[in-house]
């Protein structure tokens, strides 16, 4: 098995970048192998149980309150539809089912409106997952005795970088979110978004803040910007898909046993595209037709790729 860092330098992270593709993808792949089923990936769906009308001022999401995108208020979805949504997650094979809120901070009220809809999922079966937003300890707490099993709070992108793209909450509001997630332990789910015009240096040293976090997330969702009319990202120089696959590689060879989602992005890229950051270690991904509110390859499609790949749907860990 791969030692676990907590210690690694911008220095060796830029050099991990910069290996000849070739070999940056063999070191990653041989990793994976070390630590799951090279041919399993864990499935998620994810939806939106409550949309738009969010007070941060994130540059790329069409949900907040201060960019005109089209988007559809709609308030907390009621349980029932939820948990009807949750049942045909499963039987079209997703293993978790995440819910999203956007909220900057959820009232306590909220949360037992959602804690009420973790436990009618993990009675399905599923594994739960959810982001609402910065938490208190109170509503961490009442999410972990509620039964929930993950909490996704991304870093986005590197500290430095951050200002440029959010300036409504800081960076260490969304550690401290993140500490108080595994303090009550939950699993973390943590990871950022590429190509939002930050520097190669700023996706080094967000893999960085990840991987020295004092435990790994045991999921790491890596997106590929979606640029939406209307929201200031929109036009922003598209990255080169290499980059975004080396991302995935450099994330897999830091974080050897977290899952590495491949996650928002996917209606943008190539089957080809996929099966080399599948290649690079990603091993996991969402199904569905829709990521929160952003177009995502429809689940037939994705069966279908699968089966090219002799890939398979599964849970369970670890390889051995």
């Amino acid at each position: 098995m791969s030692i676990l860092r907590h210690d690694w330098t911008l220095a060796e992270v830029q050099a991990l970048y910069a290996l000849p593709f070739n070999d940056l993808i063999f070191q990653a792949q041989t990793i994976h192998r070390e630590n799951f089923d090279p041919n399993q990936i864990q499935v998620s769906s994810l939806l939106s149980i409550k949309t738009g009308s969010c007070s941060e001022d994130c540059g790329y999401c069409p949900q907040s309150a201060r960019y005109d995108t089209g988007l559809k208020s709609e308030s907390l979805m009621p349980i029932d539809e939820v948990l009807q949504i949750a049942q045909r997650a499963k039987d079209q094979g997703a293993s978790r089912f995440c819910m999203g809120a956007a909220w900057r901070k959820p009232k306590d009220k909220d949360i037992e409106r959602v804690v009420e809809m973790v436990q009618g999922v993990k009675a399905l079966g599923m594994e739960t997952c959810a982001t609402l937003g910065m938490l208190t300890d109170t509503q961490t707490q009442a999410l972990k005795d509620g039964g929930l099993d993950y909490y996704n709070h991304n870093l986005d992108t590197s500290e430095e970088y951050y200002s440029e793209v959010i300036t409504t909450r800081t960076y260490q509001d969304r550690l401290d979110t993140l500490a108080r997630v595994r303090d009550a332990g939950i699993n973390v789910c943590c990871g950022g978004i590429v190509g939002m015009g930050e520097s190669d240096a700023d996706r080094a040293k967000l893999l960085i803040e990840l991987v020295n976090l004092p435990k790994h997330p045991e999921s790491v969702p890596i997106n590929m910007l979606v640029q939406v009319e209307g929201t200031p990202l929109m036009g922003t120089e598209q990255l080169d898909p290499l980059i975004f696959i080396r991302t995935i590689a450099v994330a897999r060879i830091l974080m050897p046993e977290s899952r590495v989602r491949l996650s928002a992005g996917r209606s943008n890229m190539s089957d080809e595209m996929q099966a080399l950051c599948f290649l690079a270690g990603a091993n996991s991904i969402f199904y569905g037709d829709k990521l929160l509110t952003t177009d995502n390859p429809m689940t037939n499609h994705d069966i279908s790729l699968f089966n090219r790949l002799g890939l398979h749907s599964g849970g369970s860990s670890y390889a051995q």
